[in-house]
């Protein structure tokens, strides 16, 4: 039997679920999403305080990792991606950053006509509802619910206090006109819940009978006849199976897996399809290329006083912290944690911020291992735009098979520079006397890492992802070789084929890069409708009148 469809969504992350809903809006349009992943139900995934457990759990991660990087002594490095309903936003650590307004006007630069600051904040103001954003800049009665902290710990104060007294501004909120500064960090969180597109978007338009989700589906390859995308072949309890679309095919499937499907259907590189034995469809070279991302390190102080999290690091204070969230959705497990941030410039002479800054009251890893030496607390700090890129290649025709990921991480000299530069202006700002109280010895990178060499090496060896890769299906103008879309997200050369989640960023966001990939799915969709854009803001974002000359 095979399934008709007037639109099919490959993917059910950030993007795939806005779309499901904007296009299921319309009760004509039948709507098809697939998604490889299972249920998102459970306290590991909606408990945003877990947030470490399902980043890591095989359950719910695809589990890439990138090829051996050589810039980094051959290290591997973890690429976590959601396999499951609402993507990595179900598995990501629920910062939401809209990227800075220059970010989207560089995007217009590079060829994506239509996507400068002033045609995306419409549909940030569209996708969102901000509890305590700045009024006129931010959306209040949009699906995804953007919250703040309770800043329950003197910590979050003293970092903010500590970016004041080194110089920097105050910023009220990040995400409105002015990016630059110290300030609250946001969240997806919702009545202590985890805020996912998933339960933003896609439960309620499921209700809708025009809208089907089918789990467990590994979509092989699009469907293309005569130079049109007609449908896709999947696969689903060891059944191979078809699904057609009247209308269009929409692959939302991540920045790793968007370009390999693509690839699996003949389109990309032709040098490389043909090497893979795959019949060329259309030759794209962009396909897979211009892989970006951010590094980031934590630098990590020990606290003098026993009011980290640290207290909280065994099984008793976990279950009660646990059983609090349960019961009433409050307390620890309510929040990601990471409720104050910065954005500062590097230098004087950068326009925007370049770097970036999650501040913890704990010194752990990602992966959940804590510090050994007990109570501390970290910085995650990391340049936005590095120039190194990467790319996302097949291994083998089978669909089932591991896509090769090389980030060529730090392969600029300028990344190193902008690194030690990170490191040091971390601690000036923990030298700062809003710190003193707590300020014990400096746990990572150590006090004696202090010339050029040694921070490379500790840089070298501790340097972790971000997790926000993206780049590798570039949107651009349609006599750009290496853009993959146009700046209706229609993949160059095929019809009735579009890409629209975060492997369309021409240049990598500043931030996490949640919100921007729910953007481009709210955009997208009123592209694959044919509706007009939303009309276009006037309002002028702040940027430091003293760039050219001061550093803060």
């Amino acid at each position: 039997m095979t399934l008709q469809f007037d639109f099919i969504i490959v993917g059910a992350g950030s993007a795939g679920c806005a779309m499901a809903s904007r296009l299921s809006e319309d009760p004509r349009n039948r709507v098809l999403v697939l998604e490889f992943g299972g249920t998102d139900a459970g306290p590991f995934i909606q408990m945003p305080a877990a947030l470490s457990y399902p980043m890591n759990m095989p359950l719910y991660d695809w589990g890439f990792e990138s090829e051996p990087e050589p810039h980094l002594g051959g290290r591997r490095l973890a690429t976590p991606r959601g396999k499951v309903v609402g993507g990595s936003s179900s598995i990501n650590g629920m910062v939401y950053v809209r990227g800075h307004a220059c970010d989207f006007d560089t995007w217009e630069e590079m060829g994506a006509n239509g996507w400068g600051y002033r045609h995306v904040l419409p549909y940030y103001k569209r996708l969102e509802t901000s509890h305590g954003g700045q009024s006129g800049w931010r959306g209040t009665d949009g699906p995804l619910h953007v919250t703040r902290g309770t800043k329950w710990n003197p910590l979050f104060h003293a970092f903010k206090d500590a970016g004041e007294q080194a110089g920097y501004g105050v910023t009220a909120d990040y995400n409105g006109e002015c990016q630059e500064g110290f300030g609250d960090m946001e969240m997806t969180v919702y009545k202590g819940r985890r805020w996912s597109a998933a339960n933003a978007y896609l439960k309620p338009a499921l209700k809708r009978g025009n809208l089907d989700l089918i789990k467990g589906a590994l979509v092989r390859k699009v469907l293309i006849e005569n130079g049109r995308a007609v449908g896709v072949e999947f696969e689903t309890g060891g059944e191979v199976r078809e699904a057609r679309a009247a209308r269009e095919v929409i692959l939302a499937a991540s920045s790793i897996n968007s370009p390999k499907i693509l690839m699996q259907s003949g389109i990309g590189p032709a040098d490389h399809l043909q090497d893979m034995g795959i019949d060329v469809i259309a030759n794209r070279p962009g396909v897979g290329a211009n892989l970006q991302d951010h590094l980031e390190l934590y630098i990590q102080q020990a606290c003098t006083q026993p009011i980290t999290l640290y207290k909280h690091w065994n099984l008793f204070s976990k279950a009660l912290i646990g059983a609090q969230w349960l019961l009433f959705k409050q307390g620890l497990g309510a929040s990601n944690q990471f409720e104050s941030c910065a954005f500062i410039r590097s230098r004087a002479g950068v326009r925007y911020p370049d770097i970036q800054y999650h501040f913890l009251p704990f010194a752990v890893r990602y992966d959940g291992q804590a510090a050994a030496e007990g109570h501390g607390f970290q910085a995650h700090v990391g340049p936005m735009r590095s120039k190194s890129r990467g790319q996302v290649r097949l291994t083998s025709d089978d669909p089932h098979g591991k896509p090769s990921i090389l980030f060529n991480y730090m392969s600029h000299e300028e990344d190193w520079e902008d690194f030690r530069r990170c490191i040091r202006l971390t601690r000036e700002v923990f030298g700062q006397e809003a710190f003193a109280p707590y300020r014990g010895k400096e746990i990572q990178p150590g006090d004696d890492v202090q010339s050029d060499d040694a921070l490379n090496d500790f840089i070298r060896e501790h340097v972790e992802s971000a997790y926000h890769p993206c780049g590798t299906c570039k949107m651009g103008s349609t006599d750009d070789p290496m853009a993959v879309v146009d700046p209706e997200c229609r993949v160059i050369g095929v019809e009735a084929l579009r890409v629209a989640d975060s492997s369309i960023f021409p240049q990598i966001t500043n931030g996490n890069l949640n919100a921007p990939s729910i953007m481009v799915g709210e955009k997208a969709s009123d592209h694959i409708l044919g509706k007009d854009p939303l009309p276009a803001s006037n309002q002028e974002p702040w940027i430091n009148p003293a760039w050219e000359t001061s550093q803060r």
